[in-house]
């Protein structure tokens, strides 16, 4: 942000010296009008107008003087009366030499407009000066809210990410314990699919990025649903309907899975029936919207009892999408007792 203020300054003396030169010009060009249309030029007049350089170096005296009011935070009465003390000192300086060189050759009510116009010329100057460094402190403010929010939402997913993946973690684990009883080699392999689980975690993590594409996402739901159809055995039911068109695009990483593991939870494991599971990925060509279904034909739930309830596993998703995409990041719930469990989730389609 320094170096943009550095830019801003440099581009607003480039524009004050521009300014001035063309004043200077249109002036002159204002004061020989009459001599131009006969084919004429005065040189007296140019030099004339050159002599009012000081002016616009003593003028530019008024940038410092804009940041030292600055720091001093003052009262904007304070502040103008601070600066029309002064622009009576820089009319009067203006024409203070000429008074004395040539003496008062006109009534003093002349000089009132002249004076005036002194004055006028240089409120216009600190006008400009407070209006570029009110600016420049609007955009370091700027700068410092968004980089604030940006590590704010940083901060808040690494948390959120933090919950999620132990929670995944503690249940597989669980889950191949409970196989060990039942049977050791169907557990042997589930701990290979567990290893191949843990190095896309490791590896998500280690690029520093949480955005994966949607292909890599599904592979891992594969295995987590590999993982489980050893423990569930026939029971565990899953009907894919996948847009290929669609699996480069990228999603948040472990977005998927919680849902999947969500209805093997609440659909299978209290009942002994078998079950299906329907994971369907689609896109709104029109808006440019991924959509994500998760859903299954076990005992569904109460919507209202669902919004009481204390599970963190798809709430942290529902805030993960919403610090990601903003409105555009949705997580829908449709349910009703014995009619099963759906979760809808939306985001802007994005490919890496």
């Amino acid at each position: 942000m320094e170096f943009n203020d550095k830019k801003t300054i440099v581009r607003m003396w480039c524009i004050y010296v521009c300014g001035w030169a063309a004043y200077l010009l249109l002036v002159g060009l204002a004061l020989q009008l009459d001599e131009l249309r006969q084919g004429r030029f005065d040189t007296r007049v140019v030099m004339a107008l050159l002599k009012s350089t000081p002016n616009a170096m003593l003028l530019a005296l008024l940038w410092p003087l804009s940041g030292y009011l600055e720091s001093m935070r003052l009262a904007l009465w304070r502040i103008f009366l601070i600066h029309l003390c002064c622009a009576l000192f820089y009319s009067v300086t203006c024409y203070l030499l000429i008074w004395f060189l040539l003496g008062l050759r006109q009534e003093p009510a002349w000089y009132v407009w002249p004076a005036l116009y002194a004055m006028m010329t240089y409120f216009v100057i600190a006008a400009m000066f407070h209006m570029v460094r009110a600016d420049n402190a609007r955009r370091r403010q700027t700068s410092a809210a968004q980089l604030a929010q940006n590590l704010a939402v940083e901060s808040e997913m690494n948390a959120l990410r933090n919950k999620l993946n132990p929670h995944f973690l503690f249940n597989t684990l669980h889950s191949i314990i409970a196989l060990t009883r039942k049977s050791p080699g169907a557990a042997e392999a589930a701990l290979f699919q567990f290893s191949t689980m843990l190095r896309y975690i490791l590896d998500t993590e280690k690029r520093g990025c949480d955005q994966v594409t949607l292909n890599d996402e599904l592979g891992f739901v594969r295995d987590y649903l590999e993982l489980e159809s050893l423990r569930l055995g026939p029971r565990l039911q899953v009907e894919w309907d996948l847009d290929d068109d669609i699996n480069g695009c990228t999603l948040p990483a472990l977005l998927l899975q919680p849902l999947v593991e969500n209805s093997i939870k609440h659909a299978f494991n209290p009942h002994s029936r078998p079950g299906k599971i329907v994971i369907r990925t689609s896109v709104d060509e029109l808006t440019q919207t991924l959509y994500v279904r998760v859903a299954d034909n076990g005992p569904g739930t109460d919507p209202v009892a669902l919004g009481q309830s204390n599970g963190l596993g798809i709430r942290t998703l529902a805030r993960r999408l919403e610090l990601e995409y903003g409105a555009r990041g949705t997580l829908a719930i449709k349910t009703a007792p014995r009619e099963g469990f759906m979760v809808t989730i939306s985001m802007p389609l994005a490919f890496s």
